[in-house]
């Protein structure tokens, strides 16, 4: 029985739909879509007309965990909840050998909680596959949505803005922060930030985890809750010094220099691109007036982020000086239905309005 309080989401991050859709690779599963599900579309063994869940009782924890997988597919989430459960029995005292194993039937059965309204031990789950391995993308989406449905907007908002340090393109997450925002600006008021809880710093190490595969080499029997490791060095390399680039860049602007730092964002864009490196060096064109320039840098963050309020902010600022004062107004507009009571939004609107 589903727990008193705010309905799940329409459309829950982790949902899973499949039991209608047909196989996805798992390259197609690395943002957050659907999971558990088996990683390739062999059955369980045993599995036919006759199979049941308990069929897989006396089986390995990797079998109990095809046989979770087939039934969550089917819609079975109790049966699929209660085999990874004998799996997770099953690997209780392998210690760290089985630690990712563990995180990955923890997020598989976490996903059954979810599904079924039971939020507290969808939490519970998440938690326990975080502890044995951090910064899963899976667990962290679950979690954000068990959290959210439970009206803790709060430790909601942190998990899904955690999972865009990982990955900034995941679109349930930015949607996620959007009605987090809106629910804690008409709970705590303008003030709202003030009450978060400390948003985790994640990791190089951690963004390289959840990096895409190349296409090059096509992940196979990928675990569902799990990503492929072993990616090349210079993947995490690259995404290092991009990191160190803007970082270089964001001491330039502090002193003034402006054209200097746009060097150091654009050799950074060319290693990684990033939202924060088109914004940042959007910026840098707005101080200099080259603002075809900024809008152009703005316009990239925004297909990279959708909601990104500094790339609407200051492409509205661009597009005020280049007088395209209607668009300059849309942007305005955008970003203010994502923060309604954002003031420096709505002093640029009354500006903009006089024009």
């Amino acid at each position: 029985m589903a727990p008193r309080g705010r309905p799940l989401p329409h459309r829950l991050p982790h949902a899973s739909m499949a039991a209608r859709r047909p196989f996805r690779s798992a390259a197609g599963r690395l943002r957050g879509e659907p999971g558990p599900g088996p990683a390739s579309p062999s059955p369980a063994p045993g599995a036919g007309p006759g199979f049941a869940p308990g069929m897989a009782a006396g089986g390995s924890a990797s079998s109990l965990r095809r046989a979770g997988n087939e039934e969550f597919r089917r819609g079975q989430y109790g049966p699929a909840a209660e085999l990874y459960g004998r799996a997770l029995a099953l690997l209780e005292d392998a210690g760290e050998a089985a630690a990712e194993e563990r995180s990955v039937l923890l997020a598989n059965r976490a996903a059954c909680h979810l599904k079924e309204g039971a939020c507290r031990l969808c939490v519970a789950d998440c938690c326990g596959a975080l502890k044995l391995v951090p910064f899963g993308i899976k667990p962290l989406l679950r979690r954000a949505a068990a959290y959210e449905a439970l009206e803790s907007f709060q430790l909601a908002y942190v998990d899904y803005k955690t999972v865009l340090q990982i990955d900034c393109s995941i679109q349930s997450a930015h949607d996620g922060v959007n009605r987090m925002t809106k629910a804690l600006l008409e709970k705590d008021g303008v003030n709202w930030r003030e009450k978060l809880p400390p948003i985790p710093t994640v990791p190089i190490s951690a963004q390289k985890r959840w990096s895409a595969p190349s296409a090059a080499a096509p992940a196979t029997d990928v675990p569902p809750g799990s990503t492929p490791q072993g990616h090349p060095d210079h993947i995490a390399a690259g995404v290092e010094r991009a990191r160190t680039l803007k970082e270089e860049g964001n001491e330039l602007v502090k002193k003034g220099n402006h054209k200097k730092a746009i060097e150091k964002y654009t050799e950074s864009l060319k290693l990684n691109q990033e939202c924060a490196a088109y914004t940042n060096r959007a910026l840098c064109y707005l101080t200099l007036k080259q603002h075809k320039e900024a809008v152009q840098d703005c316009t990239a963050a925004l297909r990279l982020d959708p909601k990104n309020i500094k790339a609407f902010y200051r492409r509205a600022q661009a597009l005020k000086e280049l007088k395209d004062y209607k668009s300059s107004i849309a942007d305005i507009n955008s970003l203010l239905k994502i923060e309604p009571k954002n003031t420096a939004a709505l002093k640029l609107l009354q500006e903009l309005k006089r024009a």
